[in-house]
């Protein structure tokens, strides 16, 4: 408080600095624990609002998906393909259709192969 000693003032000074390193060195670990906290839990924390509405979005999606594949089996023209596939938006719908052009150009490959090792059997 009041003290004429200059030695006490200085052990006072170095006394408060260290209680404020102290201090501060706290404060660094505190955050450092919950900046690098693991998550609660293994899956991502939904928003429980908007929860419903996107299991919603997802199973039209998947019901979706799956109506297109059924289209997509009954096609049997890559040019129909590729034309489905121009206009198509979402990734998993063009996923699955370029998977069905490729399937498709696979069986022509297979067809033409074994036409012209009948042929040359021939």
């Amino acid at each position: 408080e009041a003290t004429l000693d200059l030695a006490e003032r200085r052990r006072i000074r170095s006394a408060i600095r260290e209680l404020q390193r102290q201090e501060l060195e706290r404060d660094e670990e505190t955050l450092a624990s919950k900046r690098f906290r693991p998550e609660r839990s293994s899956h991502r924390q939904d928003d429980k609002e908007n929860w419903p509405q996107s299991r919603r979005l997802e199973e039209e999606q998947q019901a979706a998906l799956a109506a297109l594949s059924e289209q997509v089996e009954a096609i049997t023209s890559v040019e129909e393909l590729t034309k489905l596939l121009r206009a198509a938006g979402e990734y998993e719908e063009r996923k699955l259709i370029r998977a069905a052009i490729r399937k498709l150009r696979a069986e022509e490959i297979e067809a033409a192969t074994l036409a012209g090792s009948v042929q040359s059997s021939r």
